[in-house]
């Protein structure tokens, strides 16, 4: 049934722009700031993680700051379309700005995944940044592609604050905030086949934390492993003549959690 409504759903979209565009009732659109884009994939996986293995819808609001669209803050959020097999549904909604020049980029994120929150050691809260119980998570995120000879890309991200529900929040004896493991991760990438109509990257994750003795991403046993190792293809599927999808195909394994995921993506618009 789910596969009839997203069948559904595409050709609906598709033909509607095609039927709009050749009856000439689209004009032109002025350039606007402000932008959304919709994502369908079959699962969600995040540095190494397994944040559900049910199909997500993904959305992402974004303003630019400025004319040339290198500022920008914006809302992320995502939903499972089913329950996972423990009986909790993934729901999130992020709150970001960052700044990209095209090889440089950098971004102050607020994560809420609000996915089997543990009200014993974090607050269920949206609105609670208590230091102590908070479940929102302050990540920092750092990427640099190099130059077209080498296009490398290196990425990394710490965690800075909050994350009681993630495990990121040390507590004293007494229940009292003693500190923050600082969850780091760092990647690097790099498009191993570009310019066709299939392209692929390959990439290799690490984790660890500035703070403590085990980190988010691991099997909680040691403080640096590696945790996300796979490649991605894609490539653009002419829906019609005004209409293209952007899809992808990725695969992991995590070698610390000793699991491996196929994940399937579309970029809707």
């Amino acid at each position: 049934m789910m596969k009839i409504l997203k069948g559904i759903f595409l050709l609906v979209l598709g033909t509607g722009r095609l039927f709009s565009q050749e009856n000439g009732d689209v004009k032109e659109a002025k350039e606007s700031r402000l932008d959304f884009t919709a994502n369908i994939q079959n699962n969600h996986l995040w540095r190494g993680l397994i944040i559900t293995d049910k199909p997500v819808v993904m959305g992402n609001l974004s303003y630019a700051l400025d004319a040339e669209k290198k500022w920008k803050v914006g809302i992320w959020g995502a939903s499972a379309l089913a329950d996972d097999k423990d009986n909790t549904h993934y729901k999130e909604i992020n709150y970001y700005i960052q700044y990209s020049d095209g090889r440089f980029y950098i971004g102050l994120w607020d994560l809420y995944n609000s996915r089997n929150i543990n009200t014993a050691v974090a607050a269920d809260d949206i609105f609670s940044y208590s230091q102590r119980r908070t479940a929102h998570i302050i990540d920092l995120r750092t990427n640099y592609t190099f130059g077209s000879s080498f296009p490398i890309n290196i990425e990394a991200d710490i965690m800075l604050y909050g994350g009681a529900n993630a495990g990121e929040v040390i507590l004293e004896p007494d229940g009292s905030y003693k500190k923050n493991r600082y969850s780091t991760y760092v990647q690097a990438s790099y498009p191993v086949i570009s310019g066709q109509k299939v392209n692929l990257d390959a990439f290799v994750g690490a984790g660890f934390s500035l703070n403590g003795d085990t980190f988010l991403y691991g099997n909680g046993k040691n403080n640096f492993d590696i945790v996300n190792v796979g490649v991605k293809a894609g490539k653009v599927i002419k829906i019609t003549e005004h209409y293209s999808l952007p899809v992808s195909m990725m695969a992991m394994w995590n070698p610390s959690n000793k699991y491996a995921r196929i994940q399937l993506a579309a970029t809707v618009f």
